[in-house]
């Protein structure tokens, strides 16, 4: 049996549920979870750990447009981030339309040299039909390696 191991990168926006999905997946309570935006200020790390496998989940710093020297430091981790990992997992929230920031972020994903998973996140929130259009959406922006839709909070 071969033992496979590899780190993910967990990016987006603000409030998209990152931490929340690190939480649930992690069956802990690991990185801090509120409504206020850009409450992960550094990288955090949660391994997830079977008998075959080990994956080091990275919960970013969500991305916007910085009007601080914080807000800049928050940003550009979350990105360095692209250089460290296997895998990127974009994560978006099926409640809301693509917006600058995601554009922002996409042009960012595209010139990365790992696949890109994009995660579908609060499909709890919306009609199946709005959310297959909000997929078509980005599909069409780029190629991703897979589209997972999920609900993080588990509900």
């Amino acid at each position: 049996m071969t033992f496979k191991s590899g780190f993910v990168a967990i990016l987006g926006r603000p409030n998209v549920g990152k931490s929340t999905f690190l939480n649930h997946v992690m069956g802990q309570k690991i990185a801090i979870m509120s409504d206020k935006a850009q409450t992960t200020r550094n990288k955090i790390m949660g391994i997830y750990t079977t008998d075959k496998e080990q994956i080091v989940f990275i919960d970013t710093p969500g991305i916007h447009k910085p009007k601080t020297a914080l807000g800049d430091f928050m940003v550009e981790s979350a990105y360095s981030t692209l250089r460290e990992v296997d895998t990127v997992l974009f994560m978006v929230p099926a409640d809301e339309a693509r917006g600058k920031g995601d554009d922002m972020i996409i042009e960012r994903l595209k010139a990365a040299k790992v696949p890109v998973i994009l995660v579908v996140n609060k499909i709890d929130k919306v009609h199946p039909d709005q959310l297959l259009s909000q997929i078509d959406d980005f599909r069409n922006q780029m190629d991703f390696k897979e589209i997972v839709p999920i609900s993080a909070s588990g509900e």
